[in-house]
């Protein structure tokens, strides 16, 4: 037992050495076992040293500032600041008193967004864990896979996920796995589950209330294990420290504007980092935030309505069924109480973007370019500002701008960096012609430490490597990053380089067009052959050879598509030689990105082009896709490809990006 005495004496020096920690409530009368004991003197040698960034921070002023002002809507549930950091530390000091967690072991979670799954995040990252979000749209074998490679010692989940745990604890694939914890008021005995699993209020229990010390970072810095995967391969586990997580979040308060009035949605699965990174940003300031389960159109309207929602983040593909449930259900209202929208995992096209001023008018529309390995957001543009608007009976010079102009021959702009990210173009030496196009490369406190299963080999190795991002771009003269492509999606036909993206875009802006997915087949002369599969809007239908000559005005062909790229002056080589309507809708990741490569498997091209003719209508994709291997990922997983370490080579073209400069230098041998 702890006197009174010396627990005085260790929280004032904590306070003294600037790492300001959680008034406790009570001190008289508190009992602690050694393991407490020991934790308190652990943190009173690191905040002896130095004061360490942790997300768990923000914490104190919550408490202080925000105490009885309604901060989290879940549900039925309606909760203040003080209540919720009360719920952060209760289930924290629970984990740490009854010997659950220990600093830098990992616990999984998988479930619903909820304001429990929030304090379940806080909750083990504030006594040194590492939190390792799973996608509860995952198959089993997925799931399994992701928890091979981050061996967590615990696995949480809601009623969402429970068949999950049952069935990997029946077969006993994770062997680091020593409890299982459900999230929320659900008990195991509700879900005919083993003594093995704990209800969350049990391990609430086990703490003498909500006295707290500092919070402490685990090994190396790192908080969070974020999943990534392209459309091939396993999930990797990206290792993101606590000074990420919060320079990225101070980055979106001070671009976007997150303040303490905001109203905050849910709007994206938290397993995600963009959700990660927005959610802390407005628990750095202050804001409500409003839960919604999972993305449902209606539940967003309604939520919006109910909870006069300010602030809320999207991907392409939600903000699309958010204007297609609006014009369906003639349903949608409280539109104009949105001031922020935060897009991401692609850009906008311009309709989308008239379309959404017209549901949110109030709202400025900010377009962000990131990836998980460097803790969301890279580059910002700002789409639309009604503030600094003309009247809108048309859209301005400045939306003009920021939405005709973002694609130039193709190219997208993404904007400029945050103050503190550096970014990087490594042109290859044969590059010539202006722009000069190369690899985006990114290096700073934002990058990720590494690859979970190489973080070991990485997290002291500071933060001067390069990462590439896997894009190709270039930098204007305004210091805005423009977008080519994806390198691995790189089209080779006939000597040439072809960007899927820069087609896709020209296709994209033809009336009738919904989408296009362009890539590369083999082919005996050309390397590759380029080909585009085209959906098309309602009401619209495809003609071939045989309809050509039927009545009617909504219809599109393989030659009016190729006409149209001509008359967009798209090179002839980069017009694609095969054109085939699809008939459902595109696979896309949970992030709302393009599996280009799955369209490509399930696509009838390859099978048809040895007897098809140049520039000929293949027959339409509308059947079922095949069954997938357990290798590979399912629609709805999280998506961010693949990046690697890649050292910059001697006779590279390099161009120098920064917060608030732009610089060239040029290396020879």
């Amino acid at each position: 037992m702890l006197s009174v005495s010396y627990l005085r004496k260790v929280i004032y020096l904590i306070r003294q050495r600037g790492n300001v920690g959680l008034r406790c409530r009570e001190l008289r009368g508190l009992s602690f076992s050694s393991r407490v004991h020991s934790r308190l003197c652990a943190a009173l040698g690191k905040a002896m040293s130095y004061s360490q960034g942790h997300i768990c921070h923000f914490l104190s002023r919550l408490l202080q500032c925000r105490r009885d002002c309604l901060v989290t809507i879940s549900g039925g549930r309606r909760r203040t600041g003080g209540e919720f950091v009360d719920g952060v530390l209760s289930l924290a000091c629970g984990l740490l008193e009854s010997g659950l967690l220990k600093r830098g072991e990992v616990v999984a979670i998988a479930g619903f967004n909820s304001d429990w799954y929030l304090e379940w995040m806080l909750a083990v990252t504030y006594v040194g864990g590492i939190i390792a979000p799973l996608n509860y749209r995952w198959s089993l074998e997925e799931a399994k896979s992701a928890l091979e490679v981050v061996k967590p010692v615990i696995l949480v989940v809601d009623e969402s996920c429970s068949s999950w745990a049952l069935q990997l604890t029946n077969i006993s694939v994770v062997q680091s796995l020593r409890l299982h914890a459900l999230i929320g008021c659900i008990t195991p005995s509700s879900l005919s589950m083993s003594a093995n699993f704990l209800a969350m209020d049990s391990i609430r229990k086990a703490s003498h209330g909500t006295q707290f010390i500092n919070p402490v970072c685990a090994t190396g810095g790192i908080a969070l294990i974020c999943f990534t995967s392209g459309s091939t391969g396993k999930p990797k586990g990206v290792a993101i420290r606590h000074e990420a997580l919060v320079i990225q979040s101070l980055a979106k308060i001070t671009i976007v504007g997150y303040g303490e009035d905001d109203v905050y949605l849910h709007s994206c699965p938290m397993c995600h980092i963009g959700a990660i990174s927005s959610c802390i940003a407005m628990l750095m300031v202050g804001a409500c935030h409003v839960f919604i389960p999972k993305f449902d159109a209606k539940l967003v309207s309604s939520a919006v309505e109910q909870n006069h929602v300010t602030s809320l983040i999207t991907v392409p593909a939600m903000m699309a069924d958010l204007i297609s449930f609006s014009r369906q259900s003639h349903k949608w209202n409280g539109g104009e109480t949105v001031k922020k929208i935060l897009n991401g995992a692609g850009s906008l096209s311009t309709n989308l973007v008239k379309d959404a001023i017209d549901m949110f008018p109030n709202a400025k529309i900010i377009s962000a370019y990131g990836m998980t390995e460097a803790c969301s957001s890279l580059t910002f543009m700002p789409v639309y500002d009604p503030m600094s608007q003309k009247p809108r009976k048309s859209l301005s010079s400045y939306d003009k701008l920021n939405t005709d102009a973002l694609q130039l021959h193709g190219r997208v702009c993404v904007g400029k960096p945050a103050p503190h990210i550096e970014l990087k173009i490594s042109c290859d030496p044969t590059s010539s012609g202006s722009p000069l196009i190369g690899s985006i490369l990114t290096r700073g406190s934002h990058v990720m430490v590494g690859y979970w299963d190489q973080a070991a080999k990485t997290c002291n190795s500071g933060n001067s490597s390069w990462l590439d991002t896997g894009d190709k771009g270039w930098l204007d003269s305004h210091g805005n990053l423009w977008l080519v492509g994806r390198t691995k999606d790189l089209i080779k036909s006939g000597g040439e380089n072809i960007y899927p993206e820069e087609v896709e875009a020209v296709l994209c802006q033809l009336m009738g067009v919904a989408g296009a997915v362009v890539f590369g087949i083999p082919d005996i002369h050309l390397t590759e052959k380029v080909v585009a599969c085209v959906s098309m809007e309602e009401d619209w239908i495809w003609i071939d050879e045989k309809t050509r000559n039927s009545l009617g005005t909504n219809q599109l062909s393989s030659e009016i598509m190729k006409n149209f790229c001509r008359q967009k002056n798209l090179t002839r080589f980069k017009i694609p030689k095969v054109f085939m309507p699809w008939r459902k809708p595109f696979p896309l990741t949970a992030s709302g990105k393009l599996r280009r490569d799955d369209v490509k498997k399930e696509s009838p091209a390859a099978a048809q082009l040895s007897s098809s003719p140049a520039s000929e209508t293949l027959k339409p994709c509308n059947f079922s896709p095949s069954p997938r291997s357990p290798e590979t990922p399912p629609m709805a997983t999280v998506r961010v490809p693949c990046r690697v370490w890649m050292p910059l080579p001697e006779a590279h073209c390099v161009l120098l990006v920064g917060g608030n400069h732009t610089s060239s230098r040029f290396c020879t041998r």
